[in-house]
C-alpha cells in the first residue's frame, strides 16, 4: 500500500519540495523532505527509505555524487532514484543513467507524470531481476562475475559497475552466444511491466563496453537484433 511506502524527497528549492510532497501525499505515501545531499545520506542512513526523489543540482554533495553513494552500498544499492532535475541535455540523462539511476525527469515537470513513474520504479524494486535468481560466479573469456558479491573483474582486476549493468552483463553472460533482444533484455533487468526507451539499453553497453577496456569487445552487436556475449571455450562457471 502506498500509505505504508517511505519517499524521501531531496530538494533545495523550498517551493519544489513542498509541491512533490503535497503531491505524494494525496497518492497517500509517507514522505520526507531534505536540503542537501549530505542531509540525504545521514537520513536513508538512519531510516528505511523505499525510493528517493532526487534532485542534481544540491548544496555540498551533488545529486549524482548522492546516488553514486547509494547504489555503491550493498546496504542501499536496491533503493529506486528518480532524478528531478533543471538539467535536460542528454548527456546529463545518459550520466544519471550510468550512475544506476532508475528515471529521469526533467523540470518543470508534470505531477501526475512523476507520482506514474515512481510507482514503475517501486514495483519494479518489488522484482526480482535475473542476477538474483542464480548467485553463481561465472568466467569468460578474461570477465568474472561475482553474483555474490555483485562484483565484476576483468583479469583479476575490479571493474566499477552499476546495478543495471551488473544486470545487463549478466544476463547476457547467462547463455553465453545467444543473442538478446533489447525487449528482452529491459524485461530480464527490470520486470516485464516496465516501460524504457531501447535507447537505455544502449547507453548501458556503451558505458559496460568502456569500462570492460579490451574485455568490451565480447559483447557484440547484432544489427537490427540485440546484442550477445560471446561464445568460447574459455567460458567456465562454478
Amino acid at each position: 500500500m502506498a500509505s505504508k511506502t517511505p519517499i524521501l524527497i531531496v530538494e533545495d528549492e523550498h517551493e519544489i519540495g513542498d509541491l512533490v510532497r503535497l503531491h505524494l501525499h494525496k497518492e497517500g505515501y509517507q514522505t520526507a523532505l531534505v536540503e542537501s545531499g549530505e542531509a540525504a545520506l545521514k537520513y536513508i542512513d538512519r531510516h528505511d527509505v523505499a525510493l528517493v526523489v532526487l534532485d542534481l543540482m544540491l548544496p555540498g554533495i551533488d545529486g549524482q555524487e548522492v546516488c553514486r553513494q547509494l547504489k555503491w552500498n550493498e546496504r542501499t544499492r536496491h533503493i529506486p532514484i528518480v532524478m528531478l532535475t533543471a538539467r535536460g541535455e542528454e548527456s546529463d540523462i545518459v550520466s544519471g543513467l550510468e550512475l544506476g539511476a532508475d528515471d529521469y525527469m526533467v523540470k518543470p515537470f508534470s505531477a501526475k507524470v512523476l507520482i506514474a513513474r515512481i510507482r514503475k520504479a517501486l514495483s519494479r524494486s518489488q522484482e526480482k531481476p535475473v542476477t538474483e535468481k542464480a548467485k553463481a560466479r561465472t568466467r569468460i573469456g578474461g570477465i568474472e562475475i561475482d553474483g555474490d558479491r555483485y562484483e565484476v573483474r576483468v583479469d583479476e582486476i575490479p571493474v566499477s559497475v552499476t546495478s543495471s549493468e551488473f544486470q545487463i552483463l549478466s544476463f547476457l553472460a547467462s547463455r553465453p552466444g545467444f543473442v538478446r533482444t533489447r525487449e528482452q533484455i529491459i524485461e530480464a533487468t527490470h520486470g516485464p511491466r516496465v516501460v524504457m526507451s531501447n535507447r537505455t539499453v544502449d547507453v548501458h553497453i556503451t558505458s559496460l563496453r568502456r569500462k570492460l577496456g579490451a574485455a568490451g569487445d565480447l559483447i557484440e552487436t547484432v544489427r537490427g537484433v540485440g546484442y550477445r556475449l560471446e561464445d568460447s571455450s574459455r567460458v567456465a562457471s562454478r
